[in-house]
C-alpha cells in the first residue's frame, strides 16, 4: 500500500490505521474482548511507523521500542466485522521516550482512547538509547487533540 492509498487520519491526527475486527477478538457478550484494544494499538503503531519511517522490526533497524506505560479507556463496543479506525500522533517527546496517543472509532462513534510511553531501546538489548532525530522530524511535534 502507498502513502496515497492510507486511509486519511481524522482532523488533527498524524495518522490512521484501520482494522477489521475478526471473530476470536469477541467475547460471550459479542463485543471485543478488552485485551485486544492494546493489541490494536500495537500493530497500528507499528504499522505507522513502518510506512512513515521504514521500520520494519529487524535488527538491522537502528532502533526499536519498548512499552513501558499504557493508559486505556473504553469508550463503547465494537463486535465482529466492524471497522475501528484507529488515529494517532505522538503527544510528548521525551530524551529516551515519547508518548503517542490513539483514539479508536467505528463510523466516528468514540471506542476507546489510549496513551502508550514507549521507551527506544537498542535493536535486539533493552538498552535505552535517545529518541532518533529523524525520528522526531517524521512523526511532527504538535499533539493531537
Amino acid at each position: 500500500m502507498t502513502v496515497a492509498e492510507l486511509p486519511s487520519p481524522a482532523p488533527g491526527w498524524a495518522f490512521r490505521h484501520s482494522i477489521r475486527v475478526r471473530y476470536q477478538e469477541v467475547d460471550a457478550q459479542k463485543v471485543v474482548f478488552n485485551a485486544h484494544y492494546l493489541a490494536y494499538c500495537d500493530e497500528a503503531v507499528s504499522t505507522w511507523l513502518g510506512e512513515v519511517y521504514g521500520w520494519d522490526g529487524t535488527t538491522d533497524d537502528h532502533f526499536d521500542w519498548m512499552l513501558v506505560k499504557v493508559v486505556l479507556e473504553w469508550r463503547g463496543s465494537a463486535g465482529f466485522r466492524d471497522v475501528i479506525d484507529v488515529d494517532m500522533g505522538v503527544s510528548r517527546w521525551g530524551t529516551t521516550s515519547f508518548d503517542v496517543r490513539f483514539a479508536g472509532s467505528v463510523r466516528d462513534r468514540a471506542v476507546f482512547d489510549a496513551t502508550i510511553t514507549y521507551v527506544c531501546v537498542q535493536p535486539g538489548a533493552n538498552t535505552k538509547i535517545a529518541v532518533p532525530d529523524d525520528l522526531r522530524q517524521l512523526l511532527g511535534d504538535a499533539p493531537p487533540r
